[in-house]
């Protein structure tokens, strides 16, 4: 039965659609964040499923019979949504972390700022890295890429066909791995830099135990450990355009471990 004109399987099809898409947008980052108005979103949420709609395969057959397969595919979308957000939060928490160790070098771990973002306590030089990431992330449009994502889950999990896998675990834990080797990367030329400072700090102290070696290597380590921050920002936009290339990858890999 038609209503207007109107087939009431793809008018199912169409709430399919943008039930993935709002959910899914209103977990990640850049699209989801407090300071987008609610409007902006919905107008967002509306758009991309105009956009999508047509090249989908599923039917409105796949729309659920009752309140609690409804609820169960809800709860699938957002551990999709939720998926996806922990895979680009990672790239952000490494650099956290480079940051940190960064201003823990420099003698900054006594200034603390708190992020407007998520109201955490952090060292300031760790915000700043946070911050250039995340303008460089967007210049390099890492959020198309997000929205390239959105639409493959699509192909590769139909609504309603979510299908959680031990090697899903195994999978985000192996990229939560790669944290730590990233931050290292990301503050080894600042440390390397650092450490040569106080090695020299200390053959100077060694060499003339009057001189007050505290007070002043603060201000050496301090324009040593701006200087190389200076460089570093050449290296930060090599690592954030190679985690973009394999961002699309690693989600059509847990996609896969998402399906039956």
């Amino acid at each position: 039965m038609q209503i207007f004109g109107l087939n009431p399987e793809h008018i199912l099809s169409f709430f399919l659609t943008l039930f993935r898409i709002s959910l899914i947008l209103f977990v990640l980052p850049f699209f989801g964040g407090k300071s987008i108005p609610n409007m902006v979103k919905f107008s967002l949420c509306l758009v991309l499923s105009w956009a999508l709609w047509p090249h989908l395969s599923f039917s409105g057959i796949l729309f659920p019979k009752n309140l609690w397969e409804i609820a169960i595919m809800i709860g699938g979308e957002l551990v999709i949504g939720l998926t996806m957000r922990l895979v680009v939060d990672f790239l952000f928490a490494a650099v956290q972390m480079g940051g940190q160790i960064i201003g823990f070098q420099m003698g900054f771990s006594m200034i603390n700022i708190a992020d407007p973002l998520t109201g955490a306590s952090e060292i300031i030089t760790s915000h700043f890295l946070y911050m250039t990431t995340l303008l460089t992330f967007l210049a390099l449009n890492g959020h198309l890429y997000l929205i390239r994502g959105l639409a493959d889950s699509f192909a590769l999990i139909p609504p309603g066909s979510l299908f959680l896998q031990p090697e899903l675990a195994t999978g985000m834990l192996k990229l939560a791995g790669n944290i730590f080797v990233m931050a290292i990367r990301i503050a080894a030329p600042v440390m390397a830099a650092l450490f040569m400072v106080d090695l020299a700090l200390a053959l100077v102290g060694r060499a003339a135990p009057q001189m007050h070696v505290l007070i002043l290597g603060f201000p050496i380590k301090i324009a040593v450990g701006f200087f190389f921050m200076g460089i570093l920002f050449t290296y930060l936009s090599r690592h954030v355009e190679e985690f973009i290339s394999t961002m699309g990858p690693a989600f059509t890999t847990l996609f896969q471990l998402m399906q039956h």
